[in-house]
């Protein structure tokens, strides 16, 4: 038999790390996409020679620099867990994990690092060409960052390139573990993910602004950009989505299972818009769908064949979380497609006049990208249970031997200060807008300078 205190703190630790990775995706995904639009808008400065765009720049800066370093913080966390609370994915597939983490760290974060610095407070002390080179490479580690988290947790799900030996992976080409079948899916997928969380944030929060009175120009042009870019954005998300659901089909049938919540292998499947999946029966309750619309999008044939969750000796993820999951991140994409379009058709009908019941809508849309990141991974990491690494180690053949209680108090601390960051995070930013009217006002000579 199972020893129950093992039970508890696997899902001790699981709900843990869980946390960690929960709070600490938030913040990346929003430093990767204002990074780059950073350096638009620096760029778009240089280019007009118009200063509402730097007035633009400065004031996303400090958001970058509030966003950034929250995320450094917060991924440390993490990777201690590796060693206290999942000991076993270390000595399994740590010859794997261990130089990809590593390549992140000498590529990613050292270009990061040692540009950073120059971005925030180098402006009037270099060159406006230097100053947007440093930008320019702290955006591109950003980028560099995602690809080797994004190659190591797509190996975890679909593990190429190598062999076991004496109960240990082995690498047998890097090319095949880096590019494994699921990584280039995935990292379009995230970096679209991260531009429309930034998007959605710089335009709510200067829908904000203008609601408390601040029309000035940079407002405006900050409000524009991000509709305009979530407008052009999340149509090619729901295609590299469709494209990465077609993936996850032939390399993770049991997670497209627990997705649409099919229990027997079938065709001509229902896409299910509402469902009370009951593992108990083996069935889906009040159950409403649209015909044949899960084979259609998944196979492209209205009479498509989907595996069934019975399929998998091993056993399947929780399905019902993995299958609502799903649907609140499709239905807060198809939200933001709509609220995207309606401002971009707005703002091309209204050139200043915006209603005040729309701009209270896209304040309301701030933080969506957060909502629609979490859900997306949750898909992605319960999705793959009862697996760590697909095929090759079991999740609760990982964990530690820490005791319970202490993963408890561990985990409650965790939470508390989360929440306390959460709360000061969102306070920090609405704070910086509300003040940035009257800083601005007194900024005219310090632009012409290139002072802070």
């Amino acid at each position: 038999m199972t020893d129950p205190a093992l039970l508890d703190a696997l899902m001790l630790s699981r709900i843990q790390f869980a946390a960690n990775i929960s709070f600490h995706i938030l913040f990346p995904t929003i430093s990767m996409g204002l990074a780059w639009l950073m350096v638009f808008f620096k760029i778009r400065h240089h280019v007009t020679g118009d200063d509402g765009w730097l007035l633009v720049y400065r004031f996303w800066l400090k958001i970058f620099a509030l966003t950034f370093a929250i995320g450094v913080v917060t991924g440390i966390t993490m990777s201690f867990q590796f060693g206290t609370n999942w000991p076993g994915y270390m000595n399994t597939v740590g010859n794997i994990a261990g130089p990809l983490l590593a390549y992140e760290v000498l590529t990613a974060f050292f270009l990061e690092a040692g540009f950073l610095g120059i971005m925030l407070f180098g402006r009037g002390r270099v060159s406006e060409t230097i100053h947007t080179m440093a930008c320019l490479l702290v955006a591109i580690g950003t980028s560099i960052s995602a690809f080797w988290i994004l190659a190591l947790n797509s190996w975890m799900q679909t593990p190429t390139g190598f062999e076991m030996i004496d109960g240990r992976a082995h690498v047998i080409s890097w090319m095949e573990v880096i590019f494994n079948p699921s990584m280039p899916y995935r990292l379009t997928h995230m970096l679209i993910a991260s531009g429309l969380t930034t998007s959605f944030l710089i335009a709510g929060v200067s829908a904000y602004r203008w609601l408390r009175g601040d029309h000035g120009s940079d407002v405006r042009m900050a409000l524009r950009t991000g509709v305009v870019l979530a407008a052009m954005l999340i149509p090619v998300q729901i295609m590299v989505g469709d494209a990465h659901g077609i993936n996850t089909l032939e390399h993770q049938p049991a997670k497209i299972a627990a997705i649409e919540a099919v229990w027997k292998r079938e065709s001509a499947v229902p896409l299910l818009l509402f469902a009370m999946p009951n593992e108990a029966e083996k069935r889906n309750d009040y159950a409403i769908g649209v015909p044949y619309g899960a084979s259609l999008i998944l196979t492209h044939s209205l009479d498509g064949e989907l595996p069934g969750l019975d399929e998998f000796p091993a056993g399947h993820a929780p399905v019902a979380a993995v299958f609502w999951s799903f649907r609140v991140m499709v239905g807060m994409g198809m939200l933001m497609l709509a609220m995207a379009w309606g401002w971009a058709f707005l703002l091309w009908r209204r050139k200043d006049n915006y209603p005040r019941l729309a701009l209270q809508g896209l304040v309301a849309m701030t933080f969506s990208g957060w909502v629609a990141t979490l859900a997306g991974w949750y898909v992605t990491e319960m999705g793959r249970q009862p697996w760590l690494v697909t095929n090759v180690l079991l999740t609760k053949d990982a964990v530690g031997a820490v005791p319970a209680a202490t993963i408890f108090g561990s985990l409650i601390m965790y939470l508390l200060m989360y929440a306390f960051l959460m709360a000061a995070y969102v306070s920090v930013v609405f704070y910086l807008a509300q003040k940035a009217q009257h800083s601005d006002d007194h900024v005219d000579n310090n632009i012409a300078t290139g002072g802070h």
